[in-house]
């Protein structure tokens, strides 16, 4: 029996939310935090994973990535919604077989948005807005934005998505 499309995307969504909220619980449970009047933040290089390279970092961040536009939480999640609603819909043209990069940019995008999502309306710690963060990264001695498993995931979406739609889809367009 030939599986849907749907169930694969369905089940990868589901193990990537699952995942990212995980490490957040995790996180907000084994790493310092500290409060100050601007909210919660954390103490850098809690957990050295990897020295002057990885380390497990508790953040909260109330906007969009690297920290822009904090306090819009309401604009946050309206985009949110309109993105999930736009990748669900693109949920419908999953074909594992002949669009398999487009296909696994779906479920990541939907996990990615729906990861982020909850921490904004889910009171973590002190208040709803914030999303936790805790992969912080050192390049070259730079200290790259901390970020999560739903970033990953967006990121990683973004960018099979934009490949498939440049490079492939023409191709399978003039195959046909």
């Amino acid at each position: 029996m030939k599986k849907h499309p749907y169930t694969i995307t369905v089940v990868t969504t589901l193990c990537l939310v699952v995942l990212d909220q995980i490490t957040k619980l995790l996180a907000v449970r084994h790493l310092t935090t500290i409060i100050t009047p601007q909210g919660p933040t954390g103490i850098k290089h809690e957990v050295t994973l990897i020295n002057d390279f990885l380390y497990f970092t508790l953040h909260y961040n109330e906007g969009a990535s690297w920290g822009l536009f904090p306090g819009r939480l309401t604009f946050f999640i309206i985009i949110t919604l309109l993105a999930l609603a736009v990748f669900i819909y693109l949920a419908k043209d999953t074909d594992f077989e002949h669009k398999p990069l487009y296909s696994l940019a779906i479920p990541l995008l939907i996990a990615g948005a729906t990861g982020n999502f909850i921490d904004r309306i889910t009171p973590f710690i002190s208040d709803m807005g914030y999303v936790v963060d805790m992969i912080d990264v050192l390049i070259f001695n730079w200290d790259f934005p901390i970020f999560n498993v739903a970033d990953m995931a967006l990121t990683i979406g973004w960018i099979a998505l934009a490949f498939d739609l440049v490079f492939l889809d023409h191709r399978r367009v003039d195959a046909l």
